[in-house]
């Protein structure tokens, strides 16, 4: 027999031996009635589980004596025998012949109770839901009301509904006694683990006894430690701990709360910042330096305390560095991480092992994916397709597009990103090329991105013909897209676009990334680039008077203008430095929730973070307007 099975019939069993009715001392005139021997022989081998011998003398009684006051008693529990020994269909119909015999006795009700029993001995918990309420119209004893009850809670709890479970177990609860009370017990608690902290909040509000109300308080505490909202799991366990001093989870609830005291104790007012100061990448760990290091004198000159400190460490531009780096952090207590920039795996997986908000400085894909302590705030190419396609299509109203892409990570990475959005959009893809990203002759992809190259065979090949002749006669390209994304570099960038203008591709708009924007573009492509729209994580001529404030004071520190890694960088430090100054974060779990829910107006923008970690951000625009970029209001 498969356990399942096992478990099932072991149920049944004990729940239908709980469900037979207590032993019957009939009146003295009763036991005299006929058959009295035969019944009591039956009842002695029922008590004995003798369960077939039983069944055996019950029918011969029923059957000799039908219409004997103690006739209820032996259908009733030739029924039970019948369901104890797996036989449905003969409990069913010696439960109907019973109710359709004696309908006026205290049996004909058990019987009904028993034939939902049954229902929920085959699995079909929904009939007993539906039905139960109607046996309330009759005048119940105590114990059926117990059995109905109880039944309830347990159809529910299968049914996958522990908060309504819950409910008719503190109500069969109310209607037990001794041994009774101790089983329903044990199926409350169990159902009382499966809720969530809404439904124990909810039922806390209802529930007046004390017995169930200190279960549901302590499984509240043992939820929001799992959710990792510690305030509310101090208080809730706090809470428990006053008010059931002597119950059985008090010592647990105590051992919690020491634990969850130790969490609170780290520095609260320090963040780690892991940044390649040296090595390969130094250039931009240099710069986001700058970022955070302004980032902190500006926090500090509004006087909040107490002062908040960051602690800086170099990767070396290396991973193992970076991982070194976390741990060393972690050490330290600090509060959360910002970057590493670049290479972000290895720190970011540390982090999160040590349950350390980190907000990473980098493209790389998935690196959210890691945990929920794992944050971006960056310009990735998802939110760059994105928002140039949303401007495209809702703002401008076209949706064809074309993308001539280098055929290299950057490249395919932006493609793909950029294919997905138009899709999603509701735009089409009309044509799609690559090209060799060594290459500065870019005059295949573009003939074949508007129907103008033609492979002649081998033998008819003519060295001297001139494949790009644009003479008399050339024939034209056909241009069925309004607009073209082209993902790369300016250098190469520069070389292609005034090639489209050579074979007439003209009268369309240009997309880039935010690595157009360079005035080198603008000097190479000149007036074949003008109009052409691009994105930027950061944009120094904003007409933002935040922006405006940020560049002037960046300008003054370092004798420089920002960019986007300085303006990203001191966002991203802002962010933290407000969180961690509240005196109501008190963990790092609280510090993680309050990142989720942020919603903070900095110098690149609108910030926040979605569910994954990742930043929702609104890019700048900029349009290509003589020789500046101009910003684009949408």
């Amino acid at each position: 027999m498969k356990p399942k099975i096992q478990i099932i019939i072991l149920t049944a069993v004990l729940f239908f031996w709980s469900c037979s009715p207590k032993e019957i001392i009939p009146p003295l005139s009763e036991r005299v009635a006929p058959g009295s021997k035969l019944f009591s022989k039956a009842d002695q081998m029922f008590q004995v589980n003798a369960y077939k011998k039983a069944l055996e003398l019950y029918k011969e009684y029923i059957s000799r004596f039908p219409d004997s006051p103690l006739a209820p008693d032996a259908m009733m529990k030739t029924g039970t025998i019948h369901t104890l020994l797996g036989n449905n269909d003969k409990a069913l119909n010696t439960y109907a012949s019973l109710i359709d015999k004696f309908p006026d006795t205290s049996f004909a009700i058990d019987a009904k109770i028993n034939i939902l029993a049954v229902s929920y001995n085959r699995g079909n918990y929904q009939k007993i839901i539906d039905e139960a309420d109607n046996l309330f119209k009759y005048d119940l004893s105590r114990t059926q009301i117990l059995k109905i009850y109880t039944m309830l809670g347990n159809s529910y709890l299968a049914e996958g509904s522990p908060a309504d479970a819950v409910y008719f177990y503190i109500a069969a609860l109310k209607n037990s006694n001794g041994l009774e009370k101790t089983d329903i017990i044990v199926k409350f608690k169990d159902a009382v683990t499966q809720l969530t902290s809404a439904e124990i909040l909810s039922l806390l509000k209802s529930c007046k006894e004390k017995l169930p109300k200190g279960y549901l308080m302590y499984q509240l505490g043992l939820n929001r430690v799992d959710e990792e909202k510690y305030d509310q799991a101090e208080e809730a366990l706090s809470k428990f701990v006053k008010k059931f001093p002597e119950h059985e989870n008090s010592q647990q609830a105590k051992e919690l709360l020491e634990e969850i005291k130790q969490r609170s104790l780290y520095n609260r007012y320090t963040v780690g910042c892991l940044l390649p100061l040296s090595g390969p990448y130094k250039i931009f760990g240099n710069r986001a330096l700058k970022g955070i290091e302004l980032a902190m004198n500006q926090f500090s000159s509004q006087n909040i305390h107490p002062e908040v400190k960051i602690l800086v460490k170099d990767t070396e531009s290396d991973q193992d560095k970076s991982l070194k780096a976390v741990k060393d952090l972690s050490k330290e207590h600090v509060a959360a991480i910002i970057g590493p920039i670049i290479s972000a795996r290895s720190a970011a997986l540390e982090a999160q092992r040590n349950r350390i908000p980190i907000i990473t400085l980098t493209q790389k894909d998935h690196i959210t994916e890691i945990g929920d302590y794992v944050f971006r705030n960056f310009l990735t190419p998802k939110t760059q397709a994105s928002i140039i396609v949303s401007y495209i299509t809702k703002r401008l109203g076209l949706k064809r597009f074309a993308i001539l892409y280098p055929n290299e990570k950057y490249g395919t990475t932006f493609m793909n990103r950029f294919w997905d959005e138009v899709l999603d959009s509701g735009g089409k893809i009309v044509g799609i090329e690559s090209y060799n990203p060594a290459h500065t002759d870019f005059a295949s992809p573009i003939k074949k991105l508007v129907g103008l190259y033609y492979e002649i065979p081998k033998d008819l090949r003519n060295g001297e013909v001139q494949t790009k002749n644009r003479g008399p006669g050339a024939p034209e390209p056909i241009v069925d897209f309004d607009a073209l994304f082209i993902p790369d570099a300016p250098a190469k960038a520069g070389l292609i676009i005034p090639q489209l203008a050579y074979y007439n591709v003209e009268n369309i708009y240009l997309l880039g990334t935010n690595l157009w924007h360079s005035d080198k573009l603008i000097k190479m492509a000149r007036q074949f680039i003008q109009g052409a729209v691009i994105t930027e994580g950061f944009f120094a001529e904003s007409r933002s008077k935040r922006v405006k404030d940020f560049v002037t004071l960046f300008s003054k520190t370092f004798g420089e203008k920002p960019g986007f890694i300085e303006a990203i960088s001191y966002d991203t430090a802002m962010i933290l430095f407000y969180i961690v100054s509240d005196p109501d974060v008190r963990f790092k779990s609280t510090l993680k929730n309050r990142l989720i829910n942020s919603d903070y107006r900095g110098v690149t923008g609108a910030t926040s973070f979605d569910e994954n970690g990742d930043a929702r951000k609104k890019p700048y625009l900029l349009r290509i307007q003589g020789d500046k970029f101009i910003e684009i209001e949408y």
